[in-house]
């Protein structure tokens, strides 16, 4: 006979440390859950702290803090009833564990650390925490005297366990346990658990998702059972967005999904379900399952909703600006709007950002609304259309130079226009020759470009004064335009530089790409462009189609008969596509030059030479290794690609190189030379081939 019960997963928006705010919005999922009839409610990843703490973990405040709420959440009448499963640090024999704790009426069940860590990508759990590595042991964890008063245990029990109740058996893994080859729930199926739950922090990249929802069909795929995947959410205090998608499947079917990108604080997922089935087990007197489950209805499979990558940068980075903005305390954003791909892409963004806003006040968001109130000092304003709305937080500017044409201030105007931006145009001339000046009065010289005889390197000076000083003005009006206008505030700068053009170095330090974030930093060229014909469509936004027609260019050397002269590529040495590939082939599959080169070789034949093909790789490779400092610098970014170089975090290397790369490069050349032998010799074999072949036609 079987039983059906009501579960409930969700996705919370948690924001590292803020205490208050991440009990405020647990109670409320908990409360979500009950409203449905739900007897077990599970949440992300250390919920409590939030997962972004970073170095926070290492601080006695921090573990302080998580028991102070849990204690709360002990407390609190809405509570009652139901089995919640929360995350939070824990110290255990002076040794600090990422953890989940189960409690009911006041009592906790047990704590459950994690046994498997992330030390991968973006991800250090290694160095706040350490592994439960005794397998099926369970150990007394001695309570803090603040829970004890609440709770009367001294003691709970502390490892690998599962929960027992009177219908059911409940096994927890965390995270990262999901993606390990051994994971929890394999042994834990094998032992009779018929419920799975994963409390995540998994982290947005494009095209994603369709992983994670591999992984969790697959888990009750071979056992059978029940699998609920929890969630962070938003932006909690870095580069990362957390995308939700919380989701439930049975036996190998997705059942529930949550939605991938809300501005939602908390989003919860329910199921009803499961048949009962007979590890150290913590047996509990509670019923997931009542009499009266026979007319609820049990779970039909759903087709899962995947987002196109266009769909994703539109949704992704918009939320992640959101919650950036309304935390930030700042009334808006300015970008330094050029007219070309990049700096449209990021305004693409954050009329996007607006258009959620306003779809989300419409939809009844009270504390979206707040937020929008606060943010533009107005008690009385409801967002409507998103134009609106964006001439209220979003400022551009175009910065034009004697190097500038016409083409892009036209572009940068009649995108302004149609997103509803407030728009300026200045020209930075005036602050470049007196900075020149100031050059000239100490040195008595006066660079020029190559263009008009001068040097590559009073060349490249010149071009990097330009975009200095764009940076400088863009600061400087960030920080006064609110005050110009009698309006209270500063503006947080977005950046534009993309992913692919952080790879080689292709932009100046301390240039107009620096900013406070960017919100396209992670995500390649010709995703850009994709998305930009997507907003071409999905938002009506004609102007696009001239820039996304126009060559990408700095506009910083001087133009030619009017026409720009340079060309983004043509100064790379390399195209945006040919980027990516190396981009992938760099991080993901981990290729040093040599191992590179014969990997295009083959990827590449089709279109360039062995010796080309050569030629790309040492000029990629001493590119970047040349440029590689400036990523000690660079804008914090939206974290999209899993081949992003962000040194903060994901991609540490070194910043000082031997450019030569002598030994490599060496190692290339003797494999180009005994590939060209190769093929010479096959060209002669098939040569002799056809010769003896004519002969014995003829003789024939």
């Amino acid at each position: 006979m079987g039983r059906k019960v009501i579960l409930a997963t969700c996705s919370l928006n948690q924001w590292a440390l803020d205490f208050d705010g991440n009990l405020e919005r647990i109670l409320r999922s908990i409360e979500k859950a009950k409203s449905v009839g739900a007897k077990y409610r599970l949440g992300p990843e250390l919920e409590i702290c939030g997962y972004g703490c970073a170095d926070h973990f290492y601080e006695s405040d921090t573990l302080l803090h998580c028991f102070q709420v849990l204690r709360k959440l002990l407390e609190s009448p809405v509570t009652q009833d139901i089995i919640c499963d929360v995350g939070m640090p824990i110290m255990h024999h002076n040794v600090r564990y990422n953890c989940r704790v189960m409690f009911l009426n006041r009592k906790i069940l047990l704590i459950r650390p994690k046994m498997l860590l992330a030390n991968y990508g973006n991800n250090r759990e290694f160095r706040w925490f350490s592994p439960w590595n005794k397998l099926r042991h369970v150990e007394e964890y001695f309570l803090p005297r603040m829970i004890q008063d609440v709770t009367g245990e001294d003691t709970v029990p502390f490892g690998d366990c599962v929960l027992s109740t009177k219908d059911t058996c409940i096994g927890s893994e965390i995270c990262a346990e999901l993606w390990n080859s051994r994971s929890p729930h394999v042994d834990m199926g094998l032992d009779g658990v018929e419920i799975f739950t994963n409390s995540s922090a998994s982290y947005h990249e494009l095209r994603k998702a369709d992983h994670r929802v591999n992984l969790v069909k697959s888990a009750t795929t071979k056992s059978g059972g029940i699998y609920m995947f929890a969630n962070q959410k938003g932006c909690d205090g870095d580069r990362l967005y957390y995308d939700g998608c919380a989701m439930v499947a049975i036996n190998g079917d997705i059942v529930a999904q949550g939605t991938q990108f809300s501005l939602d604080e908390v989003v919860r997922t329910s199921l009803t379900e499961y048949e009962h089935k007979p590890c150290h087990r913590v047996k509990v007197d509670f019923s997931l399952s009542d009499c009266n489950g026979v007319y609820l209805p049990t779970h039909q499979p759903i087709e899962w909703q995947f987002h196109t990558p266009e769909e994703e940068i539109s949704l992704g980075p918009a939320c992640w600006l959101w919650d950036y903005l309304r935390r930030s305390g700042q009334a808006g954003f300015l970008l330094p709007l050029s007219g070309g791909v990049d700096s449209s892409s990021t305004a693409c963004i954050v009329y996007s950002m607006c258009v959620l806003v306003c779809q989300a006040v419409r939809d009844g968001n009270s504390q979206v609304l707040e937020d929008v109130q606060r943010v533009v000092s107005d008690v009385s304003y409801t967002p409507v259309d998103p134009r609106e709305l964006c001439g209220r937080v979003f400022t551009t500017c175009y910065m034009a130079s004697e190097n500038s044409s016409e083409g892009t201030r036209n572009r940068a105007r009649d995108l302004a226009a149609q997103v509803g931006s407030s728009h300026m145009s200045l020209n930075i001339d005036i602050a470049v020759k007196a900075m020149l000046g100031i050059f000239s009065m100490v040195t008595g010289k006066w660079p020029q470009f190559s263009a008009n005889g001068g040097s590559t390197r009073e060349n490249l000076a010149l071009q990097n004064v330009q975009a200095r000083i764009r940076m400088i003005l863009a600061y400087l009006f960030a920080q006064l335009n609110q005050w110009a206008l009698g309006k209270p505030g500063g503006l947080l700068v977005l950046g534009s530089a993309n992913v692919d053009e952080s790879l080689t170095g292709y932009f100046t330090k301390y240039d107009c790409s620096s900013a406070d974030i960017n919100p396209i930093g992670g995500i390649s060229k010709t995703d850009l462009k994709s998305f930009l014909q997507y907003c071409a469509e999905q938002f009506q936004l004609t102007a696009l189609k001239s820039i996304m027609a126009a060559p990408p260019t700095a506009e910083l050397e001087p133009l030619a008969d009017g026409q720009v002269s340079q060309t983004d590529e043509s100064d790379m040495g390399m195209t945006y596509s040919e980027l990516s590939v190396i981009g992938r082939l760099r991080k993901i599959s981990k290729c040093g030059p040599y191992s590179m080169f014969c990997k295009l070789i083959h990827t590449w034949r089709e279109a360039l030479s062995p010796l080309q093909v050569a030629a790309k790789v040492k000029h990629f490779f001493k590119m970047y290794s040349v440029n590689r400092h400036k990523m000690t610098t660079v804008t914090p970014s939206y974290h999209a690609e899993s081949y992003g170089p962000d040194d903060n975090r994901f991609d540490l290397r070194p910043f000082l190189y031997n450019t030569r790369w002598s030994w490599q490069f060496r190692a290339i050349d003797d494999q180009q030379n005994t590939y060209s032998v190769t093929c010479l010799c096959l060209a002669i074999l098939l040569n002799t081939f056809c010769i003896g072949l004519f002969w014995c036609q003829a003789f024939v």
